[in-house]
């Protein structure tokens, strides 16, 4: 299983999972999820709660796509998630005869269009909050059933906070284990600070706290160093004010810290990793980091693994 940024591209065989803090994140997730398929002319299914129906809808009318066709030629298909459940098996054991007949016959009808088909579904999600942990992870193995059987992309979702039980930490990790990537939205953080030799260690505490807050406890440390060398060479070296800006996307961490001393060199030459500027250590550490001349100053930057 890995960590996946974005879901606006899925190819077939992949079953997705996002673990959701509020609707506006799985929206804000879902909603490119959705448009993308339309717009490359793909089967879209979205099995939902009429309250996230909704809100996909108005995503996909914002984005101006064409949609009067696409319901019509079986292209985009809305069912609700609390009628399917039912259907095959809420409230009891999944019944797979019926799950073969419903879901399987509807995804078999779809592929024969020949288009790609995407998925997104949240009856697991239902069936988890419900606590019923054995009937989501059944329903999410008949899914890879499935997908064995008929290529396509399958996107699931479950609010965060339901599965933050410890007593249901072993059903989470099945959970998990079941899907191929789990969605994650890219978390940034950006602040100033003044040129005074206080604020890099200020800079620190509010980088290594994003961090905690991620669950990236295995690379604190080196985004405490790359912080901490690049904001202490900005306040003594450039001697100005500096921003700090962090982006973690997937399994890709980037900081890049400004001031507003420009470049000495000449724009675009390479910046050497010498010891008083601190960045042969940064060097060691980033797959990749580099210097760039913005209006006013410069921004000295560096990605690792997160």
């Amino acid at each position: 299983m890995t960590v996946q940024a974005g879901v606006s591209e899925a190819f077939h065989g992949e079953h997705l999972v996002q673990f959701y803090k509020d609707d506006a994140e799985l929206i804000a997730t879902v909603g490119p999820y959705l448009v993308e398929a339309v717009r490359a002319d793909e089967v879209a299914v979205v099995i939902a709660t009429e309250a996230h129906r909704r809100a996909f809808q108005r995503e996909l009318d914002a984005d101006q796509t064409d949609l009067v066709r696409a319901p019509a030629n079986g292209r985009l298909v809305f069912l609700d998630a609390v009628e399917t459940l039912a259907t095959i098996g809420a409230g009891r054991a999944i019944d797979h005869e019926a799950f073969h007949d419903v879901i399987g016959g509807l995804m078999h009808d779809l592929s024969q269009s020949g288009r790609p088909v995407r998925v997104y579904g949240e009856m697991v999600a239902l069936l988890w909050d419900a606590g019923d942990i054995a009937g989501a992870i059944e329903l999410e193995t008949l899914w890879n059933d499935l997908g064995r059987e008929l290529p396509f992309a399958l996107y699931c979702s479950y609010p965060a906070a339901s599965m933050e039980d410890p007593d249901r930490a072993d059903g989470r990790h099945i959970i998990c284990e079941l899907h191929s990537s789990v969605v994650s939205r890219p978390l940034e953080f950006a602040a100033d600070y003044p040129a005074q030799l206080h604020a890099p260690g200020r800079a620190r505490r509010d980088v290594v706290a994003l961090f905690e807050e991620a669950g990236r406890d295995t690379t604190i440390a080196n985004a405490a160093l790359i912080v901490t060398e690049l904001a202490t060479n900005a306040v003594r070296h450039a001697a100005t004010p500096f921003s700090v800006a962090v982006r973690l996307h997937g399994s890709v961490a980037r900081i890049a810290v400004s001031d507003q001393r420009g470049l000495r060199s000449t724009p675009g030459a390479p910046l050497t990793a010498t010891r008083p500027h601190g960045l042969a250590l940064i060097d060691a550490i980033a797959t990749s980091w580099g210097v760039e001349q913005i209006h006013g100053g410069k921004t000295v930057w560096a990605e690792f693994p997160a």
